[in-house]
């Protein structure tokens, strides 16, 4: 069964930083791509990022594009969301989730297991 767990989320002042970690188990981390999304209350799922299987290719959204950074570590089964420059608009809750093949547009229907999520609150 396939286990995904955020961590690292919180609140913090508008222009702080935070890095959220996920935590994979239940199938060979390696072999997929990873994921960041977000939800805002009353607003759909957003993708954030993406990072292939061995992290030679990241994709993020244009509204975290050069503040956020994706990465993973593979020998700890674990993926990181670095966020930096952090305004109140990124308040959302924030999910994990493993693709089901090597490389990832960001759809969300590339994605076959979620998180829990880690809530993210900006202050003004």
């Amino acid at each position: 069964q396939v286990q995904l767990v955020e961590s690292g989320g919180g609140l913090v002042q508008a222009g702080g930083s935070l890095r959220l970690s996920c935590a994979a188990s239940g199938r060979t981390f390696s072999s997929y791509a990873m994921g960041w999304f977000r939800q805002a209350p009353g607003k759909e799922r957003e993708f954030v990022a993406t990072i292939s299987w061995n992290g030679d290719s990241t994709i993020y959204a244009d509204s975290v594009k050069g503040r956020f950074t994706i990465s993973r570590d593979n020998a700890k089964n674990t993926v990181y969301l670095q966020m930096n420059s952090l305004k109140p608009e990124d308040t959302a809750v924030y999910y994990c989730a493993s693709a089901k093949s090597y490389y990832s547009r960001g759809y969300i229907y590339d994605y076959d297991y979620w998180g829990q999520g880690t809530q993210v609150t900006v202050s003004s």
